[in-house]
């Protein structure tokens, strides 16, 4: 295997695991009953039958096949570009979007437990949600930049 590649491969993958676990880990405090509440940040046990803003759960047992076909095609695009500039922001899609499809096997629905409601009130969400932003805002600058990743 090509040195690139097997870099590209050792990020994406540790970067993937360290997602996936540290979201599950969080996400286990909530199913075992932590709740906290604040003025403006509630921390409390949603399962989301959807995917953002609860859109598409009318697809009910397909949304999980649907988001795993979509993972799996990222991933496979990822590693055909080659460029390991992408590898560490794809792991971060990766990993979150990973835990999130767990959750639908192992919960029917993805624990989501951030609620803000401060001056407005917002979706609930959780760290995986985060690090797929992340990693959507990351992605989109490293496309729309000059290149100066070295691979």
């Amino acid at each position: 295997m090509h040195n690139k590649t097997l870099r590209l491969l050792v990020i994406l993958s540790l970067t993937m695991v360290g997602v996936f676990i540290i979201d599950q880990n969080i996400k286990t405090l909530f199913v075992d009953g932590w709740r906290y509440y604040t003025e403006c940040i509630d921390l409390i046990l949603v399962y989301n039958k959807g995917v953002a803003f609860s859109m598409f759960a009318f697809l009910d047992e397909w949304l999980k096949y649907i988001q795993l076909v979509l993972i799996f095609g990222i991933l496979f695009y990822v590693v055909y570009l080659k460029d390991v500039c992408y590898a560490f922001p794809a792991g971060l899609m990766l990993g979150g979007a990973f835990s999130n499809v767990y959750d639908r096997f192992i919960h029917e629905g993805v624990v989501d437990m951030v609620y803000w409601h401060c001056g407005f009130d917002f979706a609930v969400f959780n760290f995986a949600d985060v690090m797929i932003d992340v990693a959507v805002v990351w992605i989109l600058i490293l496309t729309f930049r000059p290149k100066s990743c070295k691979n």
